[in-house]
């Protein structure tokens, strides 16, 4: 194994640096080093730890100065973009052979900068992966060009007048048999592809959703097509394409997003991905798949990966805000009993409260989007394997339901929590060298791209609702292939059990939210499923009745079941034999402070459903909030040393590893561009005096 610290010219995990924060690492209750350990492995911290040297010691992404133009920032995404694939950092075998090193490298270039990641992820992988999981060897003569950027990619599915509603894009693929070409048509400007990361200003190909018509007018669906959009040698736009850049956006600027019209645009008949349906020369609409939804499922697909990258992108940028804010916090002194030293602010139990719970959740979901990860690779590995089997299939729609609802969690809580740890640092947090309000503006797109949240979540519900009907019509067994249901063969018996704890002790382990969490979904399942069918008797239709079942049954079913499945497997994770007798504690307190912090926000239906009665149920778990947070505040500083990468990275003055708060701000403060020299437009204040009164009406 690589040395952890001292002794090494490169240690895996070399000491942090000594300051301010010492005392308060001193006082951690585990070695961090050795949680880092369990929590990454030694192969994945030192694939990081490569990446995070290399990124440092290029002098072409030292951080510039004030604000670039959104040009130049363009610009200098590209190269950094080009300079990743020098490195070599992510080789072709190892999107299948190490899929945990695609996932961590995407995460460490976000670590540094959103645009980036987002730039090297939309090509190497939205597209190649698109390209590979949805084509078939005809294909994959595009793959090498990708990993040696002979040919830029994007994925264009979204258009000017619909997004979530993918069933209802516009843009058209009429097959011509006299000349074995598709054409690829944009009918008017509202079917123009729209949003499309890449697109602006860089990439040659696009993988295009349209609608695909053979001879006769019989339209098949949505398919994606492999279209050259620009040529490789000039960027300048093919014949019948008209393509541009959106403008500026909230954030994420560095990257380029843009539209696409097509003009009766032709491509060879081999361009389209063929993995779900093909044509044949003479026009014949072949597929081996027979159901309708699942051919829409088929062509999709990638989505599912998309969300659940963007499920840990949305983590990463909330281990980021709560290593600034917490480092901060056990720095940063004010107030204090009279004539003593000030204390520090996270010795106050407010902001306790306020950060500790959104530290608790960035391990709980880490946990979650890794193992899901993992999960999805399963999936395509079968797919790719051509594994027809009745457990593939409901692999794919237990992680569809998953994702569906892993990519709202995450995103909201991260907004939540970056908001959050905006405020805690107080002005200084406003501060935009700080970071935290580009860690907002960049985590703001999760919560829509991939799939509006509050839409998808009815993915997720209607997932959970299918199990039931087929339960009740059929007798059908509950269960699934990676058993997050499977407690639901037991919803009646559950839907009679009470809050048994007779202290807050009995809180402190997440045993006790995970059964309540269990009953919750019952109640919410069976809570929406009856409105449901109330909405049909009084004469709504399948899509009214659905509509008004959204806003209080379906939508908190679906997020508390997906709240559920991250307890679960964080509880299982941390609860399991091999976890280091040094680490129990700690891990187990951070379980059960993210399941009652997050079970805490359905007490109102946790009463009203009569799980819990009278006053003391609900005191004991805020209570035990309360214990739990005090119990992890003298970790918390070490706990954010496992999760925070080099200062280099987080690229934050407050939130330094040394804890030199004061020093580091007044350091960065001057080194701002101008900030000593006088204003340039001086004279309008010194020679230019107003006339009072001169532009007032004389009416």
């Amino acid at each position: 194994m690589a040395p952890l610290g001292e002794g090494s010219d490169d240690p895996l995990l070399p000491d942090l640096p000594r300051g301010p924060l010492h005392a308060a690492r001193a006082r951690a209750s585990f070695p961090w080093k050795e949680l880092a350990l369990f929590w990454e492995g030694p192969d994945m911290l030192r694939f990081k730890k490569n990446i995070f040297s290399a990124l440092e010691n290029d002098p072409l992404f030292a951080h510039p100065p004030g604000s670039l133009s959104l040009e130049k920032y363009r610009e200098l995404n590209f190269l950094r973009c080009k300079r990743v694939f020098e490195y070599d950092f992510l080789r072709v075998e190892d999107l299948l052979g190490s899929p945990q090193r695609v996932l961590a490298l995407i995460q460490c270039l976000g670590m540094y900068d959103w645009s980036l990641a987002t730039k090297f992820f939309l090509h190497t992988l939205t597209f190649g992966s698109a390209i590979y999981n949805s084509g078939s060897e005809r294909h994959f003569k595009y793959l090498p060009k990708i990993f040696n950027m002979e040919i830029f990619g994007c994925f264009a599915l979204t258009e000017v007048s619909h997004g979530s509603n993918t069933k209802a894009m516009r843009t058209t693929a009429h097959y011509d048999p006299t000349t074995e070409e598709i054409i690829i048509h944009s009918p008017d400007f509202e079917a123009a592809k729209f949003w499309v990361g890449n697109m602006g200003k860089t990439a040659t190909h696009a993988v295009v959703f349209a609608q695909l018509y053979t001879p006769g007018g019989q339209c098949h669906g949505l398919h994606p097509f492999v279209v050259q959009i620009r040529d490789p040698k000039t960027l300048l736009p093919m014949p019948g394409v008209m393509v541009g850049d959106i403008g500026k956006k909230l954030g994420q600027n560095g990257l380029d997003n843009g539209f696409a019209m097509f003009h009766k645009v032709r491509i060879p008949r081999q361009d389209l991905l063929n993995r779900s349906g093909d044509i044949t020369p003479e026009g014949t609409y072949v597929t081996h798949v027979k159901d309708a939804r699942q051919h829409f499922s088929e062509s999709l697909g990638s989505l599912s990966s998309g969300r659940v990258a963007i499920a840990g992108m949305s983590v990463v940028n909330l281990k980021l805000a709560v290593s600034i804010a917490l480092r901060f916090s056990a720095t940063r002194r004010q107030f204090g009993p009279a004539d003593e030293e000030e204390a520090p602010v996270l010795e106050y139990p407010m902001q306790q409260w306020r950060l500790l719970p959104y530290l608790a959740a960035a391990y709980a979901l880490d946990h979650f989007s890794k193992s899901l990860f993992l999960d999805l690779v399963e999936l395509q590995q079968g797919l790719l394997g051509k594994d027809r089997s009745a457990r593939q299939a409901e692999l794919g729609r237990e992680i569809h339901a998953l994702a569906s609802a892993g990519k709202p969690l995450a995103s909201w809580t991260a907004q939540r929590g970056i908001q959050e740890c905006r405020e805690a640092c107080g002005g200084h947090g406003y501060l935009a060298m700080n970071r935290l309000g580009d860690l907002r503006d960049d985590n703001d797109p999760n919560c829509t791209y991939e799939g509006d949240n509050n839409v998808l979540l009815q993915q997720t519900s209607n997932y959970l609702l299918g199990l039931l009907v087929r339960r009740d019509q059929g007798g059908a067994r509950i269960e699934s292939p990676l058993k997050t249901v499977d407690f639901l063969e037991a919803y009646p018996n559950i839907l009679g059990h009470r809050f048994e704890g007779c202290s807050p002790e009995d809180c402190l382990n997440s045993s006790v939210p995970l059964a309540a969490y269990e009953w919750l979904v019952c109640y919410l399942l069976r809570e929406s499923y009856q409105k449901l069918n109330q909405e049909k008797q009084s004469g709504s239709n399948d899509f009214e009745a659905r509509n008004n079942c959204q806003v209080y049954c379906c939508r908190p079913l679906a997020l508390a079941f997906l709240e559920l499945t991250v307890v679960r497997r964080f509880h299982e994770h941390v609860h399991q034999p091999h976890v280091p007798p040094s680490l129990r504690a700690v891990l187990g307190r951070l379980s059960a402070l993210y399941a009652l912090w997050s079970l805490n926000q359905h007490t109102a239906l946790l009463y009203r459903g009569g799980y819990f009665s009278g006053e003391q149920a609900g005191k004991m778990v805020e209570n035990a909030i309360l214990a739990l947070c005090a119990q992890l505040k003298d970790d918390s500083v070490a706990l954010v040393d496992v999760i925070a990468p080099p200062d280099f990275i987080l690229d934050s003055p407050i939130g330094r590893a040394d804890g030199e708060l004061y020093k580091n701000l007044w350091s960065a403060v001057l080194q701002e561009s101008k900030v000593l020299e006088r204003a340039s437009w001086w004279s309008e204040f010194s020679a230019n005096k107003p006339v009072i009164g001169s532009l007032k009406s004389k009416l």
